[in-house]
């Protein structure tokens, strides 16, 4: 899969199949979409193209709002490079281009910039300036500029029961198993490991501080996690907290990660964390003396969920 940033600098000597949309959390419904889209281009012999905004149009058009993104644009661009696809435009958005009509998008985007002889959409998709577009103008357009639109259906979405609101709702809960479901892979956290107090080594589990500079990315419920890391080319595995350490009387939301078994200097390097199980909320704790006999009996309960499961 070739990346391409902004739309002007794609070219290609093949007309294209394309898809849009955000594609938060590149669920299984997302993945609906891509396959059908990735298959029907090789079929025809046609490159398949997945068009996304970045920034989200709502960071950019409501700043006030806040915004919770189940991947950042980084994880999903590792992610739709497991699809087959064979481009990823990332266009940036900004309020010049919203204010591009629904005629412009197609004519001037779809039709000469991307050569587009097919578009496969999701059900109730809208574009362009104040989302004006729709499958009626969309179909219109097509007859105009001689390309196909194929909009998958409401049923056929609906039948994996899959949205990114659904999974934000469990992960906000502290339901990782239905929001892995949903997904289909592990909620990931990724950032840069960074310098911490250095109290975990002082009680025996030491710590990895994550820090992550995507100020969008949902994190999860806070808590106790079992995780999974891949350093080295290799598979470690652990337990993550996230949230305030009360028994130290943390004034801010921190994300530590103790790896089993694993006793390598990770300072400033960046490290993708896989969820895996959630263990159980935080807890404020009377003493350190409490808080260490906690940790014991979570390693325990973590190792044995690794041994079992996976």
């Amino acid at each position: 899969m070739k990346i391409v940033q902004d739309i002007s600098n794609f070219t290609s000597d093949s007309q294209t199949f394309v898809t849009i949309g955000t594609f938060d959390g590149v669920h299984y419904g997302h993945q609906k979409i891509i396959e059908k889209l990735v298959f029907e281009a090789k079929k025809a012999n046609k490159k398949s193209v997945l068009l996304t905004f970045f920034p989200h149009p709502r960071m950019v058009l409501q700043k006030e709002a806040s915004i919770e993104m189940i991947t950042t644009i980084d994880e999903r661009a590792f992610l739709l490079e497991k699809t087959g696809l064979d481009y990823l435009i990332i266009h940036p958005f900004s309020k010049e281009f919203s204010r591009t009509s629904a005629l412009e998008f197609v004519r001037d985007i779809l039709v000469n910039q991307l050569n587009i002889s097919k578009l496969i959409i999701g059900y109730d998709h809208h574009f362009g300036k104040n989302r004006e577009g729709n499958i009626i103008q969309l179909t219109e357009y097509s007859h105009v500029y001689d390309f196909k639109v194929e909009e998958i259906p409401a049923q056929d979405i609906d039948d994996v029961s899959v949205s990114s609101t659904k999974i934000r709702r469990a992960l906000h809960a502290g339901n990782l198993k239905t929001a892995n479901n949903y997904l289909g892979y592990y909620f990931m956290l990724n950032g840069n490991v960074v310098n911490g107090k250095k109290l975990g080594g002082k009680i025996g589990y030491p710590t990895a501080n994550i820090d992550i500079k995507e100020a969008y990315k949902l994190i999860p419920k806070t808590g106790v996690y079992v995780v999974k890391s891949t350093i080295d080319k290799e598979e470690v595995f652990g337990m993550m907290n996230i949230g305030n350490r009360p028994t130290v009387n943390g004034n801010h939301q921190t994300i530590e990660v103790h790896f089993f078994d694993f006793n390598k200097d990770l300072y400033h390097q960046n490290l993708t964390i896989e969820l895996l199980y959630f263990l159980r909320d935080e807890q404020k704790f009377e003493s350190l003396e409490l808080l260490i006999y906690q940790l014991k009996k979570d390693e325990l309960i973590a190792r044995d969920y690794i041994k079992n499961n996976l």
